[in-house]
C-alpha cells in the first residue's frame, strides 16, 4: 500500500508522522511524506532517512493557519496532487484540513491535530477576529469533503464537531510515542526537580502561571522551550530556570532526571510532551482539561491551569509525599504503554483498508 501523507516540521505533527510511518513498515506501507511550512532541520532530515519505508518531499508553502496563506495553500494543493499521481498513492492522509476539499481520485482522511478556532476559544474565551473567517470556511469545506475525520482524543473530536458541524464519518485514534526516544539516552539518577516544556511565549502553555506557582518551592523547577516570540520579543521568567530549546536527546535526558513533569496548558488536543514525560517515568501534574483527563485519568494529578496557587499546592503535595510521587510515576509509565506506535499503526491500516474498499472516488472521477 502507498500513502501520501502531509506534515509540517514545526511541532508535534512531525513527530507523529515519523512515529506512524516507522510503525507502518511492518504492514508493508510505503509513505511519501510531503511537508509544507519551514523546511525540516538537518537533524529532522536525518531522522527521516532512518525510516526505510519513508520518502521525504519538502516545500515551503505557507501552512493554512499562517497569516494570508491561501495562494500558497492552493499552490500546495496542486503540488500534492502531482505527488499523489507520481507515487501512485492508494490513499491520501492529510494532517490538515483545506486540501481535503480538492478533487482527489483516491480516498482521503484528514487528521485533526489542532485548529485556530478551538485554540482561540481555549486561550481567549472568544472566537477569532473576522480575518479568520476564510480559515473557518476552508476548514469546514475540507472536513465535509474528506472520507473520514480522525482526531487523537474523543474530547477534541467533540470540540471540532461543535465548531464546524461536519457531516463526514469520524474516528478516534490516539497518537503515540515509541519508548525508544528516551532509551537512547544514558540512565540518569532521578533528581528532586520539576520540569516543564513549551514555547514560553505561547499563551496556551501558561508558563507565566507556572513561573508564579513554583516560586518558593523547595525543589528547583526548569522549563525548556523557545524564549523568543514571533515578534522578536524575549520572554523572561524569574522563578523558573530556563533551559531554552533542547534537542530530542537533551529533552529525553531531562525527563529521565526530573521527578515531576508539570503541564499547565490551557489547550491540548493530545499532548505528546506529556506522553514522553510519562514514558520517562515522571509523575504528572496536568491541566484539568477533558482531553488530558481522557488519556491520563487515574495516572496524574489535575489542576486548574489558571490558578497558580492550585498548581503550587499540587506540586508541594507531591514533593512532601514520596510514596504518592512514586505511585504516580509508575502509574503514568504504565498508562503510557497503551499509546504505542504499533497500536496506532494497526488502527490506521484498518482505516486505510476500509476506505480503499468502500470509497467510490475513482468511479466518480471516471464518470
Amino acid at each position: 500500500m502507498k500513502v501520501l501523507m502531509t506534515a509540517d516540521a514545526v511541532g508535534g505533527v512531525w513527530t507523529y508522522a515519523l512515529e506512524l510511518s516507522a510503525a507502518l513498515a511492518r504492514h508493508d506501507v510505503e509513505v511519501l511524506l510531503a511537508t509544507m511550512g519551514p523546511l525540516p532541520t538537518a537533524m529532522q532530515r536525518e531522522r527521516a532517512r532512518e525510516i526505510p519505508n519513508l520518502r521525504l518531499e519538502c516545500s515551503q508553502y505557507k501552512l493554512e493557519w499562517m497569516r494570508e496563506p491561501w495562494d500558497d495553500v492552493d499552490r500546495a494543493g496542486h503540488w500534492l496532487q502531482e505527488l499523489a499521481d507520481r507515487q501512485g498513492a492508494d490513499i491520501v492522509h492529510l494532517n490538515g484540513y483545506s486540501h481535503a476539499a480538492l478533487d482527489w481520485s483516491k480516498p482521503v482522511l484528514t487528521v485533526a491535530h489542532s485548529c485556530v478556532y478551538s485554540w482561540w476559544r481555549a486561550v481567549h474565551r472568544a472566537d477569532p477576529p473576522q480575518e479568520w473567517s476564510t480559515y473557518r470556511a476552508r476548514v469546514t469545506e475540507g472536513l465535509n469533503r474528506a472520507d473520514r475525520i480522525v482526531a487523537p482524543t474523543q474530547a477534541f473530536l467533540d470540540d471540532l464537531c461543535r465548531l464546524y458541524r461536519p457531516t463526514t464519518a469520524t474516528a478516534v485514534i490516539h497518537n503515540a510515542r515509541s519508548p525508544s526516544f528516551c532509551l537512547r539516552t544514558q540512565p540518569h539518577k532521578r533528581l528532586p526537580a520539576i520540569f516543564a516544556c513549551g514555547r514560553l511565549w505561547d499563551e496556551a502553555k501558561s508558563i507565566r502561571i507556572l513561573d508564579s506557582a513554583v516560586r518558593g518551592l523547595p525543589w528547583h523547577a526548569y522549563v525548556a522551550g523557545d524564549v523568543i516570540a514571533p515578534d522578536g520579543k524575549y520572554v523572561r521568567v524569574s522563578a523558573l530556570r530556563c533551559l531554552g530549546a533542547l534537542s530530542q536527546r537533551d529533552l529525553a535526558a531531562w525527563l529521565k532526571r526530573a521527578a515531576i513533569f508539570v503541564h499547565p496548558a490551557r489547550y491540548e488536543p493530545f499532548g505528546l510532551a506529556v506522553l514522553e514525560a510519562a514514558l520517562a517515568g515522571c509523575a504528572l501534574v496536568l491541566s484539568d482539561l477533558p482531553t488530558l483527563r481522557e488519556l491520563w485519568s487515574g495516572a496524574a494529578i489535575f489542576v486548574n491551569a489558571n490558578d497558580a496557587a492550585a498548581v503550587k499546592r499540587a506540586l508541594n503535595g507531591l514533593i512532601s509525599d514520596p510514596e504518592r510521587l512514586r505511585y504516580l510515576s509508575e502509574a503514568a509509565r504504565s498508562r503510557a504503554y497503551r499509546y504505542t506506535p504499533e497500536v496506532m499503526a494497526d488502527a490506521y491500516v484498518a482505516l486505510y483498508r476500509d476506505l480503499i474498499a468502500t470509497s467510490r472516488r475513482g468511479e466518480r472521477a471516471v464518470a
